[in-house]
């Protein structure tokens, strides 16, 4: 173990110097401090200030790099997958029982690519200097969120690190599950949109007006679908630029929009009364509150905090909204249940729940076995949103061909029956 020359005042006032053998400086302060020493100066001894100059002369070439690479004021970030990784390697190594220090080393030896490595230097280095590992996850920034941040902060204070990272770990997981299964949902879906739009975009602004355009030389009158299809298959071929400009001009309205929080409230609570989507998106968001929220009370975070953070994972204003009058009415000493109940946007199973754990002393428990059914209650509902979007764009793309179809044969009946008269 490396050794330490240091400078203390004892509680006599005395200034003292000597030797200290510690597992790294944060070890070493905390010696000095539980002897009723306040450190001075603490310094590596000799031995080990070569081997520290030769380190901190590679981490500077290894930082050099990555800032030409990436950017002095930009830091790479990773995602969640890995960061679910990241946690679990991390819990892993601590549970067999090395210091934090010694567990973030040993997963940094193993990284690969360049992120994590930059990522884990940066946390040894504040480990290193004394800070909580929350404390450093905060200060690098994403991809340690609000929520990772807080189970860390939980995990130094309640002194069970390897557990609670272990718990963070699987949240991260099922997140990442989560998003997968909704990604998986809409795939095909979109691609039926994206067949109606290109396939109905073909008809048309190339093949109807060259079927129109003999029955056009000929002088008569065209059906209002035909007429229809031809106008716009005109502004197609014609304004396309102005057409494009109008779509971005739309995007950057919407952009602009939506980014204020009154209309995204209205917009949100417009997504939650959808027929289809407003139950995924509404069992999505109860799942992730009951299994977060479960997780950190379980950490042993105040319920408080643990609503501060279980709200920004919501990913709906309508809702985070609801949380936030819910956190006011537990401030003023009310129960968890009836301010969730009052909201009106949680499911009466989820109400109950909390009521019944509120009252035994065991709502962190009762909120994980609830997660377990809240996320077969969300496997359900993207099952049901899969099997009944894509007969609903079918109908869709039905309706669009049957009218293209109909604009094309309406006009060549008309000419087959002035021909046969």
């Amino acid at each position: 173990m490396p050794s330490f020359r240091y400078q203390a005042i004892d509680a006599t006032g005395t200034l003292n110097g000597g030797m200290i053998i510690a597992a790294d400086r944060a070890s070493a302060m905390r010696q000095l401090q539980g002897r009723g020493e306040s450190p001075v100066s603490l310094e590596l001894g000799e031995a080990e200030m070569t081997v520290s100059r030769d380190e901190a002369a590679d981490n500077k070439v290894r930082q050099a790099g990555r800032m030409r690479l990436f950017g002095r004021s930009k830091r790479p970030t990773l995602p969640r997958s890995d960061t679910a990784n990241l946690v679990r390697e991390l819990a892993t190594a601590l549970e067999a029982g090395l210091p934090l220090l010694h567990a973030l080393k040993t997963v940094r030896r193993q990284a690969d690519g360049e992120a994590l490595p930059t990522i884990l230097d940066f946390l040894i280095e504040r480990v290193e200097a004394g800070q909580p590992l929350h404390n450093a996850a905060r200060e690098y920034g994403q991809p340690f969120d609000d929520m990772i941040v807080g189970m860390m902060r939980a995990a130094d204070a309640s002194g069970r690190m390897a557990e609670i990272l272990h718990q963070l770990a699987d949240l991260l997981e099922r997140s990442v599950e989560l998003r997968r299964e909704l990604f998986g949902a809409t795939v095909y879906p979109m691609m039926i949109a994206l067949l109606i739009v290109v396939s109905s975009g073909i008809l048309i602004t190339f093949v109807l007006p060259n079927i129109m355009e003999p029955i056009l030389a000929q002088g008569r009158e065209l059906p209002w679908p035909t007429l229809v299809l031809l106008a716009i298959a005109d502004g197609l071929r014609n304004w396309w630029p102005l057409i494009i400009g109008a779509v971005l001009a739309l995007i950057w309205g919407w952009r602009t929009w939506i980014s204020s929080f009154e209309n995204r409230l209205r917009f949100d609570g417009w997504l939650l009364r959808m027929p289809l989507l407003g139950k995924v998106l509404r069992d999505v968001a109860v799942a992730r509150f009951t299994r977060t929220l479960g997780t950190l009370v379980s950490a042993g975070m105040p319920i408080l905090s643990a609503l501060k953070i279980v709200r920004d994972t919501l990913g709906n204003t309508v809702l985070m909204r609801a949380i936030d009058d819910v956190q006011d009415k537990v401030t003023t000493g009310q129960s968890l249940a009836d301010p969730l109940e009052r909201c009106g946007h949680f499911p009466a199973l989820l109400i109950q729940i909390v009521n019944i754990g509120e009252r035994s002393g065991r709502l962190e428990t009762m909120l994980l076995h609830a997660a377990t059914a809240f996320d077969r209650q969300v496997s359900n509902s993207i099952k049901l949103f899969t099997k009944s979007l894509p007969p609903v764009l079918l109908v869709i793309m039905a309706v669009v061909a049957a009218f293209v179809l109909l604009a094309i044969l309406l006009p060549l009946l008309e000419l087959q029956s002035g021909l046969g008269g």
